[in-house]
């Protein structure tokens, strides 16, 4: 007797990634495709220096991986609110300060949590049931809402804030990985690195001198890979 095939579809677990366009968001962009997510990208401009070039990064990302789901929203009032070099042009952004211990001026406050909160109010919209962000805790600048015990509250936040039939999750693949780990597994991936933009000052050529910059220029050093991108100045900061 012939065995009766059930044709069964499979259908993947539809994610949100905050997409920056920065170096981080793309690794994180580049694992969660490849572990078979369904993505939909949102993307965060704030009034910060760099905006225009990190929404260029944000659509040629979103194109390379087939992102058709993608989402720009403006929350300028960050800018407006201030207390940052990204978004305040009259504050100097900090030079390369990668021993540095206290909180640099580049962190805009409470940042973090605006973006998960939109990034949860569409996925509730949209039954997603996953939110990637590329936070770096270990070799990050120091910023406290990217730190593991700040997305652990999160998920319990999302919890209890949610329509009770909602499943959301935040994951966080880099949190304890070093920039050069992320670096090695961009490539491991073929993640599109010339598409990414990390500088802070920068929209022509990268700086090479902000902390962003000296973070991701290190991070490639390590990896012994030259970084795609141009700069104005590359110093070697390994």
């Amino acid at each position: 007797m012939a065995k009766r095939v059930i044709n069964t579809i499979y259908t993947p677990l539809r994610a949100v990634v905050l997409l920056s366009g920065g170096m981080d968001s793309l690794v994180t962009t580049a694992i969660a495709h490849a572990d078979g997510f369904e993505l939909a990208a949102l993307h965060v401009n704030y009034g910060q220096r760099t905006w225009q070039k990190e929404l260029e990064s944000f659509r040629l990302i979103c194109r390379h991986y087939n992102i058709e789901h993608a989402l720009e929203v403006n929350a300028d009032f960050l800018g407006r609110i201030g207390g940052s070099s990204l978004t305040d042009l009259s504050m100097p952004v900090s030079g390369a300060d990668l021993q540095g211990t206290t909180i640099p001026t580049s962190y805009v406050p409470f940042r973090n949590a605006c973006f998960l909160s939109m990034a949860v109010s569409w996925s509730e919209v949209i039954g997603a049931n996953r939110i990637f962000i590329g936070a770096v805790e270990e070799d990050s600048s120091g910023y406290p809402d990217c730190r593991k015990v700040f997305y652990d509250a999160f998920n319990t936040v999302i919890a209890l804030g949610t329509k009770p039939e909602t499943s959301i999750e935040i994951l966080t693949p880099l949190i304890q990985m070093q920039k050069s780990d992320i670096v090695q597994k961009g490539m491991e991936l073929e993640a599109p690195f010339s598409y990414s933009w990390s500088c802070y000052k920068s929209e022509g050529r990268a700086c090479g001198v902000c902390d962003s910059c000296a973070r991701r220029l290190r991070a490639f050093e390590l990896v012994g890979v030259r970084d795609p991108i141009d700069y104005e100045e590359r110093p070697r900061y390994s």
